[in-house]
């Protein structure tokens, strides 16, 4: 979430929430709505700790789904860079064409399906450089120890790709389902409401607006960080970048400095020629 945005929500949910008491506190009688402070302290710490409970329990859930789609996203740039390895194994032409179709990958994934992501249009779609891996290891027959060897290895290394890219599409997707949602934000309007009962006429304006605005300020922030953690793939500032795929991209155009010039049959962003 773009930082700006997400300060203006928060001082536009302190301004509303500092109104809203002061203008409950103008007909609010002296000492507040509550006869017995001890007892409305002791509600409120039963709602507050439910909303605590809750909350901490799904930034951990969400955080951990940050971290696998992070990690996803590094080993499946780290595998990419492995299968160019393991492509020079191969008989020459298979080797050029493995190669790539492996850099097309490395370039789809950063400057295709990162932005989908981002805008929440990936869904379960296959990239289809992936399929052309496919069909170019089918007309692979090893003829050798070593080209055998390379063979299994690189089927080894696919199956790894395929379930880092898996784990980072999935942490992009979010993971926290809509009725936990609803049961924040109902009980963090509950927690509102009950606050709103503690406006007191005899008690300054500016300690009225200072107890319900730094309440309503840590429920927003702590909102908002678990709206972030469960949507890792943003623009804003510690959403999740392709950097590690685009650190490969630079591993692979010197692996082709070294083995020779390798055709490509993709453009810049990765899409096919043609």
């Amino acid at each position: 979430m773009n930082v700006l945005f997400g300060s203006l929500i928060v001082v536009a949910a302190v301004a509303i929430s500092i109104t809203a008491i002061l203008l409950v506190r103008r007909r609010a009688p002296d000492g507040g709505y509550f006869n017995d402070g001890d007892r409305a302290a002791g509600v409120f710490g039963v709602l507050a700790t439910g909303f605590s409970v809750l909350l901490g329990f799904l930034i951990f859930l969400a955080f951990t789904s940050y971290d696998n789609s992070r990690t996803g996203a590094e080993t499946e740039a780290l595998t990419v860079a492995q299968q160019v390895r393991t492509a020079q194994s191969f008989a020459t032409d298979v080797r050029s064409e493995l190669t790539g179709e492996l850099i097309c990958y490395a370039r789809s994934v950063a400057f295709v399906e990162w932005p989908q992501m981002e805008a929440g249009t990936q869904g379960e779609q296959i990239n289809p450089w992936a399929i052309e891996l496919f069909e170019t290891l089918q007309t692979v027959e090893p003829s050798s120890n070593s080209e055998q060897s390379a063979y299994d290895h690189w089927l080894d290394q696919t199956a790894d790709r395929e379930v880092a890219r898996n784990a980072r599409i999935h942490g992009a997707a979010g993971i926290i389902p809509a009725p936990l949602w609803v049961a924040l934000f109902f009980t963090a309007a509950v927690i509102f409401v009950f606050m709103l009962f503690f406006a007191d006429s005899g008690e300054r304006a500016i300690v009225q607006g200072l107890l319900m605005g730094s309440i309503v300020a840590v429920l927003t922030i702590m909102l908002l960080l678990l709206q972030f953690m469960d949507s890792p793939i943003q623009t804003g500032i510690g959403g999740l970048k392709p950097d590690a795929m685009k650190r490969t991209m630079l591993i692979l155009d010197q692996v082709i400095r070294v083995t020779g010039t390798v055709e490509l049959p993709c453009d810049v962003d990765g899409v096919a020629l043609g």
